[in-house]
């Protein structure tokens, strides 16, 4: 089975993943991307300066991006 590591930039947990885990393939690992970052969501709203953004990545075995989902405050003034 493919290895992925998660990339959070931004916040309290930024940096990369020293453990990989383990999908059964591509749509698996965006799944659990997304259920993860859904379960992080409503902290990083709460905490997100203006004019500022955060980033998930899930990296493969070469830790190269292979999902990204990123929350963008921007302020229109």
């Amino acid at each position: 089975m493919p290895l992925y590591f998660f990339r959070i930039r931004n916040g309290r947990y930024s940096g990369c993943a020293e453990q990989a885990t383990e999908f059964a393939d591509r749509n698996a690992a965006w799944k659990e991307m997304t259920n993860v970052c859904a379960d992080m969501s409503a902290g990083i709203a709460r905490k997100l300066r203006e004019n500022s953004e955060w980033h998930m990545e899930l990296l493969d075995e070469a830790k190269e991006p292979v999902f990204r989902i990123r929350i963008v405050a921007e302020t229109f003034d």
